[in-house]
């Protein structure tokens, strides 16, 4: 540590040892999460193993869950008498105004009704329409074409890179409840260092897609139905650029949709069927973490299933010999072997139509993109 410049002491190298945490300082973040930790133990929570900013609460009455971001506080349960009795104890602990019910956290509005709960980021989204000048003009049914294939287009015009930046970030923010142009945007942030002009009108349309869908969001159905489950999928060699391959994979609890990713592969993928089985293994990741979490709140599940739409991958899962075509495999994904062999995973064949990760890894032609995204529960919200 260093003095501060403008500050000169007549006992040099000594700095002043603060007494309480301020904002601004570099560990008021950690002696806050600290304070608040050791309050919310003495309360009776215990913090989720995998989420250390998630607290249960095992009452007579029911389960009482709370998340932290920063010093924004999410908390429910099962009836009103809890939140009253945890909102009361909250205000003893802390100087804290409570909001109320829930429907505006952190750009989401969520809208709780007896059919289910919906989340959307309209107001968000009309603000980026408006920041970027993207008001005026002609809506488009899909996020991107399919004839269109993105390259780093060399011989392109560049713009301006900060621009490009700032646009990608705020649609990156969007996917938080618009999983259905993850896939777009995540192609197109692969070329923030340089972009041109061909990468900046896929950006454009991703927003004309917007602007004629800005009331979209998730809804979340009332439902006993809670089972678990996810969709893996490929697109081989989908990258003009490298020949890499784009994994997809979404995940549901029940009819809900909880967990989505697009992401290009590491490796070059020597088949179709590799491909598609490193996406599995992705898949396989996030529904163990999710095991892992429920287990918390005394949900158990075996044999969860992951949904994939090659035959060969599905085989190369069930069989624990090595072979000379899987040799290469990187050892890292072979683990799906190991969790479905002790049947903990099961990876079941699904029809190409029924792919609900389709969406995450290519662009589709508008009828069956919209059919994807009202299964996955992304609908227009009043």
């Amino acid at each position: 540590m260093e003095q501060p410049e403008g500050f000169s002491h007549w006992q040099e190298n000594k700095v002043c040892k603060p007494v309480k945490s301020l904002y601004g300082l570099k560990h008021a973040p950690k002696q806050w999460h600290e304070k608040f930790d050791n309050a919310m133990k003495e309360c009776g929570f215990k913090i989720n193993e995998c989420d250390k900013c998630v607290y249960i609460k095992d009452t007579e009455n029911g389960y009482v869950i709370l998340c932290l971001y920063v010093d924004d506080i999410i908390f429910g349960a099962i009836n009103d008498s809890l939140c009253k009795k945890f909102s009361k104890l909250m205000q003893g602990e802390f100087e804290m105004s409570m909001m109320g019910e829930l429907n505006f956290f952190l750009g989401l509005q969520i809208k709780q009704c007896q059919e289910g709960i919906y989340i959307s980021q309209s107001k968000y989204t009309k603000e980026l329409l408006k920041k970027f000048g993207i008001e005026e003009g002609r809506t488009v049914s899909t996020p991107m074409a399919t004839n269109v294939k993105i390259d780093k287009d060399e011989k392109g015009k560049s713009v301006d890179e900060s621009k490009y930046r700032g646009m990608i970030g705020s649609l990156l923010y969007l996917t938080a409840s618009r999983p259905d142009i993850l896939h777009v945007v995540c192609l197109c942030a692969h070329f923030q260092s340089n972009p041109k002009e061909s990468h900046m009108s896929v950006v454009k349309r991703i927003f004309r897609y917007l602007k004629g869908t800005i009331q979209y969001g998730l809804f979340y159905p009332k439902n006993e139905k809670f089972s678990l489950k996810g969709y893996s999928d490929s697109d081989y060699a989908g990258n003009i650029d490298d020949q890499k391959s784009t994994s997809g994979s979404c995940q549901f609890l029940g009819d809900c949709l909880v967990s989505w990713f697009s992401k290009k592969q590491n490796c070059v993928s020597l088949s179709t069927a590799e491909a598609e089985y490193i996406s599995a293994a992705f898949c396989c990741t996030q529904l163990l973490w999710m095991k892992q979490t429920l287990a918390d709140y005394k949900c158990s599940f075996e044999n969860v299933p992951i949904f994939c739409d090659n035959i060969s991958a599905i085989n190369i899962a069930q069989n624990p010999v090595h072979h000379n075509r899987t040799k290469h495999i990187e050892i890292r994904y072979h683990f799906l072997r190991d969790y479905v062999s002790k049947r903990k995973i099961e990876i079941s064949f699904v029809p190409s139509q029924d792919q609900l990760a389709d969406i995450f890894t290519k662009p589709l032609s508008s009828e069956t993109f919209a059919s994807i995204r009202a299964r996955l529960g992304i609908m227009h919200i009043e």
